[in-house]
């Protein structure tokens, strides 16, 4: 515990320099409050997933779960009777949208209400007129009322529903209206969480809803511990597994995880940013008070005591600006749940979150990074402060000539980094930590490279900026250079925000190009059938097969292609999510398919996939070891496991998960499958597309609920799509700038605290307050500049690691690298104007400064 001495003096300080202090304490705030955002949405989302999937598991112990066309109901028969298996609960689960709610998904959860008391207590709860009572007549009319529904109290009272209204639900082809004759009541708000979007509904119901006849999609079990498990599997069908809800959620969260990780590494960033800030801050402290320290020295004061007295200061505004920084972190986390809710929705399985989650975790990481963060900055300028011996600590010139003989350090410090960066980027491993290490090797030894980058840029601009500025332009650069221990870090801390912008602009560019260019020849139809889609990777709904006969049908349709897409169970990969099956009676590429790689003539590929080959996604591949030598795969048919030939990996950006494609006679033979997914039309050459749309909405699709959009309407989605996966990171990268910002604000003010009296001079000298301002505006700008410079080769070096490293161990894509010098015009303007930005107010004060006050020595 520092002393009160200590304590006073430090106390002291921080008040007469309350700007600095403020600015210390906003950069740890905003550093802390992107990880705890961050983290808390995150957690949120996660949070919301699991307590949907144990709503709708309950006690359950294990699941058979059906394969792509579901499991018979006569199994639920077998299970309950021949086994005599009483905990046994069927189940039809979908997620439908609610047209009446602005097509909201709900997940549509079709029960047998005298199987299910032992699994989950949701009837129990009935509420028909706000009584909060259990209603035996709403349960009677849920058993014996087709179109009968129930849905959470918080849903009606978000959507002003009452027990006796309507809602139409859309799934497959069909809009069906069902009718809500009760509300589930939630006993606290976790359980009204994991409620919120269920629709339920009796197993009929639900059949009748997805179009789902005679089959349902799972069956819940209690087991005894001990069960012999081979009698149900000897009752399974072929296609079906058992499984445990527990590897279920398992293998869902495995899809995020990867996702997660990269938002959490960019959210750090900001971090670095913020420990550039510190640093400086701290610096400054000990710059502008070494005179004052020398005396104490002087005086009889030890080194532990100044040491102890910087630190103090540190940790006191590093807890001040941590406790800020958790609560905006939670403030963030509440905007931020939404785009990361979006975006998991979008991609990977449909979440729905109401409220936010903080565990306690989050506010002890967030916590321990701002504190350990600040006192990790001050240590190098506190034992600095302690180091240096009295006499020393009295002559201004001593830090700057210890910064110029450091110079050589600092560089091969920044190359050594560097090396170690890219040294981590050669072990051949999908640990993205690694990568991220090495990431951030590269970053900060980059960053390193700011001081000699200073003095260079500094003394090649000086005779130019004489011939434009006169005098002035030759006393900026010197300026800047004579303050190069707080000058450098002031711009690494810019250098560092703007190399992120750039970075991650050119890897969202590159990603973009190469959709775009993947689009050109993947979307080879006119016209695009299908159900609305929630997510990229859900299997979709059951469509009609006589609809791809009647859009066939329609005047300037030339011929149409059929596809499906289910999910099939992977008997090798059981750790693994559900495969997503693509099916197809025909290429839809315009051009030639583009391959990763293939076993066979580009031109012989389709006749292969017809002899029974399938061919596999990149990410696909990636993620189960698929190569030219290790191609096969073992896929869960309605006959039982079939091992199928891989003829080929193709570029594919649906999905990160990856997916399988097989020829639709293939699918057949192994699929007792009567449905569709998805009809893509092709039309005649002299045909109006508009006009052949038209008609197929109105002839072919009357009476359905099918969307059909047009090649560029579809390419439209795909990209908001896009558009919404990437505003997170948007976000992020603005806040690091705003760090920054605050960084380079931080060391002019502090600057012109120290070099008053400098100042002072050269207004008495005749210098006119026009001027200062001038002169104060061209050292921020040469900084801006600089920092902008350097920070264009560290965002490429991010920006190819971020494309050809961390994403294809993330994701499983190859990218094309597109460089844009929009890109880099525009980073390189930020850096100039933040820097120009935060001169502003300095320099105001500077040309403001009354020379009597300014030459004044206390």
């Amino acid at each position: 515990m520092p002393s009160p001495i200590i304590l006073r003096l430090a106390g002291r300080y921080m008040r007469r320099r309350s700007l600095q202090s403020v600015l210390f304490i906003l950069g740890v705030a905003l550093g802390v409050a992107v990880v705890v955002a961050i983290d808390v949405a995150n957690a949120s989302s996660g949070r919301a997933f699991a307590l949907s999937a144990e709503s709708v598991t309950g006690r359950a112990t294990h699941q058979i779960i059906g394969g792509a066309t579901g499991l018979p109901s006569e199994l639920y028969r077998q299970i309950r009777l021949d086994l005599g298996l009483r905990d046994a609960a069927p189940i039809v689960e979908d997620y439908v949208l609610a047209a009446d709610l602005d097509d909201l998904p709900l997940r549509l959860f079709g029960v047998d209400p005298f199987a299910e008391p032992p699994f989950r207590s949701y009837l129990e709860t009935i509420d028909v007129a706000g009584e909060n009572e259990n209603a035996f007549e709403a349960l009677t009319q849920f058993i014996a009322e087709p179109g009968a529904a129930l849905i959470s109290q918080t849903l009606a009272d978000r959507y002003a529903i009452a027990a006796g209204d309507t809602l139409a639900l859309r799934a497959g082809d069909q809009r069906t209206a069902i009718t809500v004759i009760g509300l589930l009541q939630a006993g606290d708000n976790a359980s009204a969480q994991a409620i919120d979007n269920l629709i339920l509904t009796d197993i009929a119901t639900a059949q009748e809803l997805v179009g789902a006849a005679g089959t349902i999609s799972r069956i819940d079990l209690i087991l005894p511990d001990g069960y012999d498990l081979d009698q149900i599997r000897a009752l399974m069908p072929p296609g079906a597994t058992l499984t445990t809800p527990q590897s279920q959620s398992a293998a869902l969260s495995q899809m995020t995880a990867a996702f997660e990780l990269n938002l959490q590494a960019l959210s750090l960033l900001a971090l670095v940013v913020g420990v550039f800030l510190i640093y400086n801050t701290v610096t400054f402290s000990v710059v502008q008070r070494r005179s004052i320290l020398g005396v104490l020295r002087a005086l009889g004061a030890t080194r532990n005591q100044v040491f102890a007295l910087i630190l103090t200061e540190a940790v006191i505004l590093g807890a001040i600006g941590t406790l800020i920084g958790l609560g905006l972190g939670v403030i963030f986390g509440r905007a931020a749940v939404g785009l990361v809710a979006q975006t998991i929705s979008d991609l990977y399985f449909t979440v729905n979150v109401q409220s936010i989650t903080v565990p306690a975790l989050t506010l002890l990481k967030g916590a321990g990074i701002g504190v350990l963060a600040s006192v990790g900055a001050a240590l190098v300028p506190s034992v600095d402060a302690t180091r240096t011996p009295p006499a020393g600590s009295l002559r201004r010139s001593a830090l700057e000539a210890q910064t110029i003989r450091l110079l050589p350090f600092i560089t091969a410090a920044a190359v050594a980094m560097n090396g170690i960066g890219v040294l981590l980027l050669q072990v051949p491993t999908p640990n993205l930590l690694i990568s991220f290490g090495a990431l951030f090797f590269l970053i900060v030894g980059g960053a390193l490279f700011t001081p000699l980058a200073l003095v260079i840029v500094m003394r090649l601009a000086s005779p130019v900026a004489y011939r434009i500025f006169g005098v002035l332009g030759h006393m900026a650069p010197r300026a800047v250079v004579r303050s190069l221990s707080r000058t450098s870090v002031a711009v690494a801390a810019l250098t560092v925000a703007v190399s992120v912008i750039v970075g991650v602009s050119v890897m969202i560019a590159s990603f973009r190009g190469t959709v775009a260019d993947w689009l050109e020849t993947t979307l080879g139809a006119d016209i695009y059938v299908s159900p609305p889609l929630l997510t990229a990777v859900r299997a979709t709904d059951n469509v009609d097969a006589e609809v791809a006969a009647r859009v066939a049908a329609v005047d300037g349709v030339e011929r149409v292609v059929v596809g499906r897409q289910v999910n099939v169970a992977a008997p090798d990969f059981p750790e693994l999510p559900p495969i997503n099956l693509v099916i197809s009676t025909g290429e839809l590429v315009s051009g030639q398919r583009r391959f990763v790689w293939t076993n066979v003539e580009q031109t012989d590929y389709w006749p292969a996939l017809e002899d029974g080959a399938v061919m596999v996604s990149e990410p696909f591949a990636f993620r189960r070891d698929i190569t030219p030598e290790n191609n096969t795969i073992r896929l869960l048919t309605d006959s039982g496991p079939e091992t199928f030939t891989v003829v080929g990996v193709y570029y594919d950006y649906t999905t990160d998960q990856g997916a399988v494609f097989m020829a639709d006679n293939v699918y057949r033979q192994h699929y007792d499958d009567p449905y569709i997914s998805t009809v893509s039309a092709f039309i005649e050459p002299d045909a109006a597309l508009d006009t052949v749309l038209a008609a197929i909405r109105s002839e072919a699709l009357a009476g359905t609920d099918l969307l059909a959009q047009s090649n560029r309407d579809l390419r439209a989605n795909v990209f908001e799509v896009f558009e919404r996966t990437f505003a997170i990171t948007g976000a992020l990268r603005l806040l690091a700038t705003v760090v920054a910002f605050i960084g380079i604000l931080s060391a002019l003010l502090a600057l012109q605290l120290e070099q008053t009296r400098q100042y002072g001079v050269m207004r008495a000298v005749g210098m006119t307050g026009r001027q200062l301002w001038q002169y104060t505006l061209l050292q921020t700008g040469l900084m801006g500049g600089v920092a902008g410079l350097l920070a264009l080769p560290i965002g490429l070096v991010l920006a190819v690691v971020l494309v050809f490293v961390i994403n294809v161990r993330s994701f499983g894509w190859t990218l094309q690298m597109i460089l844009s010098a929009d890109e880099f015009i525009l980073a390189f303007a930020v850096a100039v104007i933040a820097a120009l930005a935060a001169g502003v107010y300095p320099a105001g004060r500077i040309a403001r400064l009354l020379p009597m006050r300014a030459l004044r020595s206390e």
